[in-house]
């Protein structure tokens, strides 16, 4: 059985691809039964970020897990082909442990990744498609990125995305304190981002979500207030940057929603930064001239600015998980053998029960214990060598020598003329 890594990430494919095969958090358990249930795939885990979805599985045909992918969600294999990549064994191990270790995010170094793919070892594990190989693999990985980040400088000096989010809206506007921030979202990201806006002290500070007590108790750390998000509509003029990162399937704010906004305001600039997938602004807001709407994609393009300043830190953290992923590819070479080793300790387990039994009898008998203990360890002694005897003994020419050479090995044995 194979493992594979496959899927799209911030490399391969823009963010109108991504956002097409995006998974929802509370669908990936139930996902993973349908792809376990209908296709010839043994293990499983899905990955699902702003920036990448992968798949980890075993399996031996790569593809028809790629096909799902596409199907899943309604689309033609032929849509995501182009930007999809597909890792067999050795090269998944290292892509995963380059991944946990934030070697392969937009943001180099970033610690979020690492807690997202422990989220997806869990997921798979509730749902039953977590085996012992991917489970392995797992663990493997998390310990690799805590040795990455704990013995490298990988994660100095990051720019994250939350503090991108600050430094666009700076380009439009010449101080953040004298604006009004509306946060859509109450979850990690928005957490970040209103901390590092928070650090500017804007004017006001405002989180919407869907459930307002969270927003409520994430606005109450940051000196701020909190909206329903049915509210957003009728109060989204009121805000000069707004920051967007929810759940949502679809987009929660519309071109004709910031359109109005815009003209209540009478086209005083508006920053609409959009970190979730699928997007929660509609595309088309790009396109006015008062709203500067900025995605992912665009945010990616800053965070690489400090990306030479942490070469060195690169390269040692590559050299880490070169070595690790040998360490793991040991690993699974010897668990090939367990079949083997186990069917061999049975055969001996045979054996001795036979000679055992034929002793008791002996005992039972009245024989003199010395004798029948000295029986006892002939029996066994002829059953063990039996085998690699009889090879040997059958053998002829080059196979007689390379049986030799092999017994004794196994048993090191000096050699003689």
């Amino acid at each position: 059985m194979q493992l594979f890594a496959l899927g799209i990430n911030h490399h391969t494919a823009p963010l109108a691809v991504r956002e097409l095969i995006a998974f929802q958090p509370a669908h990936l358990g139930q996902a993973l039964h349908d792809l376990l249930r209908e296709h010839t795939v043994h293990e499983a885990a899905l990955l699902s970020t702003c920036n990448r979805t992968e798949l980890y599985c075993t399996t031996e045909h790569p593809q028809v897990a790629a096909d799902w992918l596409a199907t899943y969600h309604a689309l033609p294999p032929e849509k995501i082909q182009p930007y999809l990549y597909q890792y067999p064994q050795q090269d998944a191990v290292r892509h995963m442990f380059r991944v946990a270790s934030g070697l392969d995010s937009m943001v180099l170094g970033e610690p979020q990744i690492l807690g997202q793919m422990k989220q997806a070892a869990r997921i798979a594990e509730e749902a039953g498609t977590l085996g012992t190989l991917l489970g392995k693999l797992f663990q493997r990985t998390f310990a690799v990125a805590k040795e990455v980040r704990s013995t490298t400088a990988i994660g100095a000096n990051t720019v994250s995305m939350a503090a991108a989010a600050v430094r666009l809206s700076a380009r439009i506007f010449e101080s953040i304190a004298a604006q009004r921030i509306l946060f859509i979202g109450a979850g990690e990201m928005i957490e970040l981002c209103a901390a590092h806006f928070a650090g500017q002290k804007p004017k006001q500070l405002t989180i919407a979500n869907r459930t307002i007590e969270r927003a409520e108790a994430l606005a109450q750390r940051f000196s701020g207030d909190a909206l329903r998000l049915d509210e957003v509509a009728e109060r989204l003029a009121n805000y000069d940057i707004v920051i967007s990162c929810t759940a949502s399937p679809l987009p929660i704010i519309g071109l004709g929603l910031v359109e109005r906004a815009l003209k209540i305001r009478r086209h005083r600039p508006m920053v609409m930064v959009d970190l979730a997938i699928p997007r929660d602004i509609e595309r088309e807001v790009g396109d006015l001239d008062d709203a500067f709407l900025y995605t992912l994609d665009d945010l990616g393009q800053i965070v690489e600015s400090g990306l030479e300043s942490r070469q060195a830190a690169v390269i040692e953290a590559e050299a880490i998980i070169d070595e690790r992923v040998q360490g793991f590819l040991h690993w699974l070479a010897a668990r090939e053998t367990v079949p083997t080793i186990r069917a061999l300790r049975d055969a001996a387990e045979r054996m001795r029960r036979h000679e055992i039994e034929h002793a008791l009898k002996l005992l039972a008998r009245g024989d003199a214990p010395d004798k029948v203990l000295d029986a006892l360890s002939h029996g066994l002694i002829n059953k063990f060598l039996h085998a690699p005897t009889q090879a040997l003994n059958q053998a002829e020419g080059d196979e007689r020598t390379e049986i030799a050479a092999l017994i004794a090995r196994l048993y090191h044995l000096s050699s003689t003329d």
